[in-house]
């Protein structure tokens, strides 16, 4: 019976330490998990890459984003929505997933980047431009999109900018859209354009009558269906 005793006593100090071990690393990956939630929301807010902004009234002579281009190539313009947290740059990738998880320096992020459809312009000149980014909890990289489906919301946050290379276009926002990742007319740069604006009209959670100039889609993804998506919608204007 000594023998039995032993093994249980062997025994309740493995469960003990197997116990702890369990424990233990479940409180590493909580402070890990709350450390990467953390990182990811603080990387999908402005930040420090608002040092690289350039100025609207000469982009060409904007030293932080001379910068910026230098340290990637891919970047294309800046994207300011008025009111919002969105004040980001944009980039452009030899296809649409490169910026999924990659942000603005090249580095891997769950955040990613707010990045141009590979189809697009990399000017902003096509008659449709598709703009991408990811729906951040508290308002992250295009998380505010979302709030432009409210009418309180939507009224107050009629303006924005966007800063190319050479140019800088005010922004008209005129109309916000939920529809499908796969929508055929909305997810297509090559859409006719007067075709493109009566779609938009037909399908739109709130709207405003658009002037006239290229329009540019501003898209994310939303938690209320796996493949829906929020698209807001603006007329560029080139500043003078």
């Amino acid at each position: 019976m000594l023998w039995a005793g032993r093994l249980a006593r062997w025994g309740n100090r493995l469960i003990t330490l197997a116990a702890g071990l369990l424990l233990g690393a479940l409180a590493l990956y909580g402070a890990w998990s709350l450390w990467d939630i953390a990182a990811t929301r603080r990387a999908a807010l402005p930040g420090e890459t608002l040092r690289f902004k350039p100025l609207a009234d000469a982009p060409e002579a904007s030293p932080g984003f001379a910068e910026l281009r230098a340290l990637n190539p891919d970047v294309c313009g800046w994207l300011t929505l008025d009111g919002t947290r969105i004040d980001f740059p944009v980039v452009q990738g030899a296809d649409n997933m490169v910026y999924v998880n990659t942000d603005v320096y090249g580095d891997f992020s769950l955040s990613g980047a707010i990045f141009l459809d590979t189809r697009c312009a990399t000017d902003f000149t096509a008659p449709y431009s598709i703009v991408y980014g990811h729906h951040i909890e508290d308002g992250g990289m295009f998380g505010d999109i979302a709030q432009f489906t409210g009418d309180d919301y939507f009224a107050a946050h009629t303006t924005g900018t966007l800063v190319t290379d050479d140019a800088a276009y005010s922004i008209t926002l005129f109309a916000c859209v939920q529809a499908d990742a796969y929508d055929p007319v909305l997810y297509d740069p090559g859409s006719d354009p007067a075709a493109l604006l009566d779609y938009i009209r037909a399908h739109a959670v709130q709207y405003r009558t658009p002037g006239s100039g290229p329009v540019v889609a501003f898209s994310t993804c939303t938690e209320a269906a796996t493949n829906g998506r929020v698209l807001l919608f603006g007329q560029l204007l080139p500043q003078t």
